[in-house]
């Protein structure tokens, strides 16, 4: 097959952030189909249109589109509305059998649709979050109309696509309930890059390189820093259990909106350079150094029950395929599937003393921890190989080819 994929925020190992689309495209090429992958450049560039690079096989076209998690919702929304009109000319202008559009944004439909259309080639839809419901419950989407034209959008995504793709259970469920014929929704969960965690590193272990760290136990939190994340809770957590246990060690790593007020709360609670570390993102390669390193991962989310019950965090898929348990503040599909497994634990994310204990006692627990590695690449191997997830998004793909012939 000849895809078209569209990702608006796609990355690369050598940058920071999930690598979903990237592994996914790659095994993609690998199995003999041709990517073209259209996406943002986020970083300063002296380009100022489209620009192509190859990467693993994949045809990257590139479009410089500023985006941090610092702009404004109304600055996003603009970025967002940049590319959906950018990408659709640009998706229209290459050859393809299939058009494959992931979220978020929603607005990455507009595109989607569109380069379908013109090309008269069915689309793939995929959806990573449940937009707009999870921005309209967390009260960052508020304006009427937007609203009105928002869940329009979602629906008339749902019907334009071929196939949709959901990521969660809960997520497909939600989609048909909004009227989607069941048999036309798929699940295909986020995926463990053991190829990542497995190659050998030309970086030396953290613990050899910083004073801080040695052979003391590492908390280790990777991702964005925004207000949806309440990283500030893994401050609060790391002054209680620096008094049940000072030696153990917490680190952040990410950026975001909420990065300089979490330094100044850790910096106010006095555990700055002392139990508590933070640094700004690292590229994916780099932070699987730490990763590797690590003890206990953390993946943290704020919010209402529509925001965290099919959260899939790449945290937890990143914990899997290091051999890590992962600590999860929220009781979600992800958090539920970490701690049947015995992979995981769910905090108390109101009860800091609570979870204090808890995490503390999980982290001496050395026979848990002892048979965390193989538990976890039990379901990194099976359940969440991308190996296996790829081939059932190729065969979601080539049935949405076949059906539209």
């Amino acid at each position: 097959m000849r895809i078209i994929y569209l990702h608006q925020y796609f990355n690369t190992p050598d940058m920071a952030g999930g690598t979903r689309s990237y592994e996914m495209a790659r095994r993609l090429v690998a199995a003999g189909h041709e990517v073209n992958m259209v996406t943002t450049w986020r970083e300063p560039t002296n380009n100022k249109g489209w620009f192509s690079t190859k990467v693993a096989g994949i045809q990257v076209h590139w479009l410089p589109v500023p985006y941090s998690n610092e702009m404004s919702f109304i600055e996003r929304i603009q970025a967002f509305i940049r590319f959906a009109w950018a990408s659709a000319w640009k998706a229209a202008s290459l050859s393809g059998d299939i058009v494959f559009a992931t979220s978020t944004p929603l607005t990455i439909t507009i595109p989607g649709v569109l380069a379908s259309w013109w090309k008269r080639v069915p689309m793939v839809f995929e959806v990573r979050d449940m937009w707009p419901d999870v921005p309209i419950a967390l009260g960052v989407l508020h304006d009427p109309i937007l609203i009105w034209l928002s869940k329009r959008l979602e629906i008339f995504a749902y019907r334009q696509a071929a196939h949709v793709v959901a990521l969660a259970p809960g997520m497909r469920e939600d989609i048909i309930a909004k009227g989607i014929p069941a048999e036309k929704v798929s699940v295909i969960a986020g995926g463990c890059d053991l190829d990542m965690f497995s190659a050998t590193s030309d970086s030396a272990s953290p613990r050899l390189e910083h004073a801080w760290l040695g052979e003391r136990k590492l908390v280790i939190y990777a991702g964005t820093i925004g207000k949806a994340n309440g990283v500030d809770y893994l401050v609060r957590l790391a002054q209680e259990v620096a008094v049940m246990d000072p030696e153990i060690r917490f680190a952040v790593f990410g950026d975001g909106q909420e990065w300089d007020s979490v330094y100044k709360l850790a910096d106010k609670l006095g555990i700055i350079e002392q139990n508590f570390f933070m640094f700004t993102a690292l590229s994916k390669k780099k932070t699987a150094v730490w990763l590797r390193a690590a003890d206990m991962h953390m993946a943290l989310m704020r919010g209402p029950r529509i925001f965290i019950k099919d959260a899939v965090n790449n945290k937890f898929f990143d914990a899997l395929a290091a051999g890590k348990p992962i600590a999860n503040n929220f009781d979600g599909w992800q958090s539920r599937v970490a701690e049947e497994a015995g992979v995981g634990l769910i905090l108390d994310p109101d009860d800091i003393v609570s979870a204090s204990r808890h995490l503390v006692d999980v982290l001496h627990d050395t026979d848990w921890l002892n048979m965390v590695p193989s538990r976890a690449h039990d379901l990194a191997t099976g359940k969440f190989s991308c190996d296996r997830l790829v081939l059932q998004l190729e065969k979601v793909l080539a049935g949405a080819v076949i059906q539209g012939e």
